[in-house]
Parts: structure tokens; sequence; C-alpha cells
């Protein structure tokens, strides 16, 4: 998935156990989606945690941080209490999700730390990319929101 692909529906199960569509996600705003490899872990800690800390930034641009991994929809409940993070947490076992969006791979750690910023049309406004730097994607989230508020006349 690259900037200015369509996104297809999709459905997946949150930490709550209750099924999401992404055409639900998107009906109030465009949507963060972060691919994380592993919940409970350092990196996705931190990286989940920042988003978590800027989300009052995220909700005054009207997007809505959603956060997926392969990890069973218990072990992303426990992450969202253990961390407050307070946002969806998506249980992608199968990996499908992972692999239309070009995150999946093979290892200890079965998905790529990605962000893509999806508009309301289900096009991807930006794709963010880092392994290593747990803060890099929801700023570039967030310039990605700011460019389309301004390009729109929002604020």
């Amino acid at each position: 998935m690259e900037q200015g692909d369509v996104v297809d529906d999709f459905e997946l199960t949150d930490q709550s156990g209750a099924a999401v569509r992404l055409t639900d996600l998107l009906a109030d705003g465009p949507l963060v989606f972060f691919f994380y490899p592993k919940a409970m872990t350092t990196g996705c800690t931190k990286e989940s945690c920042y988003f978590r800390d800027l989300r009052s930034e995220f909700a005054g641009l009207g997007a809505t941080v959603v956060g997926v991994s392969a990890d069973p929809v218990d072990r992303q409940k426990e992450f969202d209490e253990k961390n407050s993070l307070g946002f969806p947490l998506l249980s992608d076992p199968d990996r499908e999700i992972a692999r239309r969006f070009g995150t999946k791979r093979v290892g200890p750690l079965p998905t790529k730390r990605s962000t893509f910023v999806i508009d309301t049309d289900r096009s991807v406004l930006a794709v963010i990319r880092s392994e290593i730097d747990m803060t890099a994607h929801a700023d570039a989230a967030l310039t990605a929101l700011r460019a389309r508020a301004q390009g729109t006349g929002e604020d």
C-alpha cells in the first residue's frame, strides 16, 4: 500500500471483542492506522504511548488513531489496559490485513512497523515506515493531517 492507493474495506476485532469495519472508522474523519510488531514489547509500548499522548492533537484534526498487530484480542486488551491507550487496537492474527498493506513479514516479530494515514474516501494520504524511531510515526501522521486540513480549508 502506497500513497494514493485506495484501501478496500475490511473487518477486524478490537480489544473488547467487537467487530470493527474500516468504513465505520472513517465515518467521522481520517484514520491514522499504525501497525506494530508485538504488544507489550518496549518499542511498541513507547510508540503506542506516544500516539496516546498526542490524542488531543489528532482529535483536533478530526482523526482517529487505531493500532493493529497480530496479537490476539486478549493480549490487545491487556496492552490497552496496562498503558491506558484509549484507542482501538485491532487483532489481525492471520496477518491478512498486514499482507494487504505490505507489512507482513516472517520471524518472531510478524509485522513491520508502519503507519498509514487514510482519508475518508479510503485513499492513503501518507505512509510512514521506520523500525527504530518510535515517535516518527505519530509526528509524520500529524504533519500529513495538518497538510490535509490546510488543503481543505479546515483547521
